[in-house]
């Protein structure tokens, strides 16, 4: 039986910039493809192209750059059936694995030793009507939800659904603000005002390196 592939747009070496493993050496593993289209995407370059690589190539090269923590995204890394293959081949390595995920596809199958990140669309991204709100009971206290925020429209939606869905008594909870958007300080000021239990959170990768690419 020949083994699966994936399509990969690119492997790379940096800073997390988000999440709970912000400033943590990363090795990214990108893959190419995303059935979603946010208005805000910084990775539309991963919509298309990408090399065609087996599971264990991909993990050959994450060994070679000798970094504990791995991050597989996109993209949207769940739109390639094979990536469940990968994270369990890069858990079963003893790799700390996180994945970054839209939200918008099935999560109830990823490996319980992958860390989830979940990037739950609000109505500023154009997309929020595919958050696919059955993911949320499969969610594990080490998982993540990300809510990227481009305006207070965004962030009373946010305010709404962390408290009806009770979102802080699943997992951690982090804001972010739309990059040349809003400005990060006033999303970190309503915070503050609402005492809203969550992370704010700015991409690093971005205050070290701009926009620059496989960064």
């Amino acid at each position: 039986m020949s083994e699966a592939l994936l399509r990969v747009s690119e492997i790379f070496t940096s800073i997390q910039g988000e999440s709970s493993r912000v400033g943590l050496p990363t090795t990214f593993v990108r893959l190419t493809g995303c059935p979603l289209r946010c208005h805000w995407c910084d990775t539309a370059y991963a919509f298309q192209g990408g090399l065609r690589q087996t599971v264990s190539e991909v993990v050959a090269e994450v060994r070679a750059r000798g970094v504990r923590t791995v991050c597989v995204t996109g993209g949207e890394p769940l739109a390639q059936p094979a990536v469940h293959q990968l994270l369990r081949a890069l858990a079963d390595a003893g790799y700390d694995v996180s994945l970054e995920t839209s939200g918008a596809l099935p999560i109830a199958d990823v490996d319980p030793r992958v860390a989830v990140v979940m990037d739950l669309k609000a109505p500023g991204s154009g997309e929020h009507e595919k958050n696919l709100w059955q993911n949320l009971v499969a969610l594990k206290p080490t998982d993540e939800i990300k809510i990227v925020i481009a305006d207070r429209a965004d962030y009373e939606w946010a305010k709404m659904v962390i408290a009806e869905k009770r979102f802080t008594e699943r997992c951690a909870v982090l804001l972010s603000p739309v990059a040349n958007a809003l400005p990060p300080h006033q999303l970190a000021e309503w915070i503050v005002a609402d005492k809203l239990p969550v992370r704010f959170q700015l991409q690093l990768h971005k205050v070290l390196w701009g926009e620059e690419r496989g960064r």
